[in-house]
């Protein structure tokens, strides 16, 4: 299969993405778009945080780099190599957060051994399948590990700190990437406007803050008034309505008056000063700056924990969970490291 070939099938599937979302697809096609549409649905009962609006989210921003150019653009470095079986353990804090690794994996012409996160095991075998469905040769380029990983030439791995020692321990012998826990940051200069703020809110809150490129700290001026920033959100006031969520809140708060620790509150996120990075789900943190200098220290001697960071000279307010294809987690390039693993 050629490079080419490989690409127009990753393309198939952003048109697909995009026939349904625009319900655009002829009648040959609807059993498929019933069933995914079921399949959105079922996944909320195997996990509570992947509601169907976050999970169609989720699949309309892979949609984004689905296409011709932006793939053929990105595979520009591939080339023919000696193919290799590279095992992708996959996390699951979002929805088919592992499927930018699998898709490197196979543009780059290798076998891919996928862990799926037992939080994420429905959508992206689906998507794979379909895969397979408009080009049948990557029916051999994919299998699934139940159990202990055996017979592969690298890895990739994302995992919580913890994790990622472990990680680190048994698989080092091996080529690999094995990524940590990140966070984001939004620097805020108290100028914004109220659509900035409510964009804010979207990368602070969506997928209920799970994700490495969610928002949990604000880098904020001195005497920053938080009204304006409460009121902005105040549509992201359904995350309290999912159980985990709420029960995370809950927890945090009941903690922080027992303790009498100060924090603000609008009933769905509280918002504590901290010099913490990363905060619980229900809480954001902030910290004070009274200089330019402060924030690019603070984000200097950070940058090996923030995956990204939102703001006017930054990444626009609302677009955290947007990444273009050459995104890259933790800024290591996937395909660099597929088409140079050692024969």
């Amino acid at each position: 299969m050629t490079l080419k070939q490989r690409t127009e099938a990753f393309a198939q599937l952003g048109n697909f993405i995009n026939r349904h979302y625009s319900n655009s697809y002829d009648a040959s096609e609807t059993p498929l778009h019933q069933g995914f549409e079921a399949l959105v649905k079922e996944t909320q009962i195997y996990n509570n945080w992947f509601i169907p609006p976050f999970v169609n989210d989720a699949v309309k921003n892979i949609a984004l780099f689905l296409n011709v150019d932006e793939l053929t653009k990105f595979c520009a470095p591939v080339k023919d190599v000696k193919q290799k079986t590279v095992a992708v353990i996959c996390a699951g804090n979002i929805p088919m957060v592992g499927f930018h690794d699998v898709m490197c994996v196979l543009l780059c012409g290798h076998k891919a051994l996928i862990k799926l996160s037992s939080d994420d095991n429905i959508l992206i075998p689906f998507f794979l399948k379909l895969l397979v469905h408009y080009q049948p040769e990557f029916e051999n380029q994919i299998l699934f590990a139940d159990g202990k990983l055996s017979n592969f030439n690298a890895i990739i791995a994302t995992g919580s700190n913890n994790t990622a020692t472990h990680l680190h321990y048994y698989f080092s012998k091996y080529p690999h990437i094995i990524r940590k826990s990140r966070t984001s940051v939004a620097v805020l200069s108290g100028k914004e406007s109220k659509e900035d703020l409510k964009n804010l809110g979207s990368d602070i809150l969506q997928y209920f803050g799970l994700g490495c490129r969610n928002v949990s700290k604000l880098l904020v001026p001195k005497n920053y008034d938080f009204a304006h920033f409460f009121e902005a959100i105040v549509d992201f006031g359904f995350v309290i309505n999912n159980k985990k969520y709420g029960n995370n809140y809950d927890y945090h708060r009941a903690i922080y008056l027992l303790e009498s620790l100060p924090f603000l509150d609008n009933n769905f996120l509280m918002i504590r000063e901290s010099n913490d990075l990363h905060s619980p789900v229900g809480v954001l943190y902030y910290q004070f700056y009274e200089n330019e200098n402060e924030v690019k220290n603070y984000l200097s001697e950070n940058k090996n924990h923030i995956q990204c960071v939102v703001g006017k000279d930054f990444i626009p307010f609302g677009n955290s969970q947007c990444p273009v294809i050459s995104d890259f987690a933790d800024n290591i390039n996937t395909v660099d490291f597929l088409v140079h693993l050692p024969d």
